[in-house]
């Protein structure tokens, strides 16, 4: 069981990449926990968005997920 993290913008950087493999985890929370605590201190951020499969707005996680983590937008 697994789920697929992509990682946009600065956060591929504090991420180390743009995407990764990782087990399985039921909920956002215990996903970004497992991960380092840098990059997790950062995914906890307000500004930070998270698609699920193309979705915002969903915390509860299934096998084969594919989770996005957006930075803020900037730009004018």
């Amino acid at each position: 069981m697994a789920l697929t993290l992509l990682f946009l913008g600065r956060l591929q950087d504090a991420a180390g990449g743009e995407e990764r493999t990782v087990g399985y985890h039921r909920d956002l929370a215990a996903l970004i926990a497992s991960l380092e605590p840098e990059l997790g201190q950062a995914l906890r951020s307000d500004k930070v968005r998270v698609a699920v499969n193309g979705v915002l707005g969903v915390t509860v996680l299934a096998d084969g997920d594919e989770v996005a983590f957006l930075p803020p937008v900037s730009g004018g």
